[in-house]
């Protein structure tokens, strides 16, 4: 409805380039700004349309290797819309476990715009956050900070949000970092000297998640050429077991929802060392047996398995 756009609406123009200060020319900030427009684009379908049918009409008008990001959108939509109606609150559930499915990555990491948006809403975030699926739910985290850095200069989140992550679980600043690495593909323009200097900025033990965020960025907003991936790759030096496993992410992402792409094959090839189906694969091998009652979180023991095959394959070159 138009009067949910009035209230909730965003401008687009605030994920522009030059409203968030963010430095980059080019085709890659056409790109990334495009992503942007499109994700605004989901997001104003989700308030607008009271029907699934209506929108997924006009999500998928959008090109299809943009569309997870539309379908991203549209989910921050449904979940705020849980959130302040009284009279229905399973917008958000029904969407993913109908029509959104292919999306599943994506509309946990909508959701987890909503989780930044509404900060008043602490003990609803926690109640939410615990009905989530126990492998996935991260990735509402992921999206907390992804928003946050996005909207946020990246280098002034640390320990006011570690505290308040901590109250919701042990593991959620580590996800958190996820979606901050992932923001700073943005924000740099996909410049990996760039990204290098912002990761080298942090604490030692944060670096290795913020370059997680950085490869899942790389393989599902891309896009950058093979000698920009070369230098990616150096870039991340002890830390290439994660950067790895973000792209292997991504890989699964889109082929999950069935709009892989070339650059995303690139980022694959180059970085991985396998092409996009394969590191698909690899992700889904990692979900094989993987014990639900472990020190670790279920998601950080898939993540981990994925880097320790990355790791293996690195040392097998030497």
């Amino acid at each position: 409805m138009r009067i949910r756009k009035l209230i909730f609406g965003i401008s687009p123009e605030e994920t522009t380039f030059a409203r968030r200060g963010f430095q980059g020319a080019g085709g890659l900030r056409h790109r990334l700004e495009e992503i942007g427009r499109t994700f605004v684009t989901g997001y104003h379908a989700g308030l607008e349309e009271d029907s699934f049918k209506g929108l997924i009409l006009k999500l998928d008008s959008v090109p299809n290797e943009f569309r997870g990001f539309a379908y991203e959108g549209a989910a921050m939509a449904l979940a705020l819309l849980d959130r302040v109606t009284l009279w229905r609150r399973d917008r958000w559930e029904n969407f993913l476990a109908g029509p959104g499915q292919p999306h599943t990555y994506m509309l946990h990491v909508g959701l987890g715009w909503v989780f930044a948006r509404l900060p008043m809403l602490q003990s609803t975030r926690q109640r939410v956050f615990n009905s989530l699926d126990p492998l996935l739910r991260w990735l509402a985290i992921d999206g907390y900070g992804f928003h946050e850095g996005f909207f946020h200069s990246a280098l002034t989140l640390s320990r006011s949000h570690a505290l308040t992550l901590s109250r919701l679980h042990p593991y959620a600043s580590r996800a958190f970092d996820h979606g901050l690495g992932r923001s700073l593909w943005f924000s740099q323009c996909g410049d990996p000297e760039r990204i290098s200097k912002m990761i080298v900025a942090f604490e030692l033990h944060r670096q290795p998640d913020l370059w997680s965020g950085v490869g899942l960025a790389c393989g599902y907003a891309g896009e950058l050429p093979e000698d920009g991936l070369q230098v990616l790759l150096r870039a991340s030096g002890k830390s290439y077991p994660e950067l790895a496993q973000g792209v292997a992410f991504a890989a699964k992402a889109r082929q999950r929802a069935g709009n892989l792409t070339p650059f995303t094959e690139l980022a694959c090839r180059t970085i991985c060392g396998m092409s996009a189906h394969e590191a698909a694969h690899l992700t889904d091998q990692a979900l094989e047996n993987l014990p639900q009652s472990n020190p670790e979180t279920p998601y950080e023991l898939w993540r981990r398995r994925i880097q320790e095959q990355f790791t293996r394959q690195e040392e097998l070159k030497r």
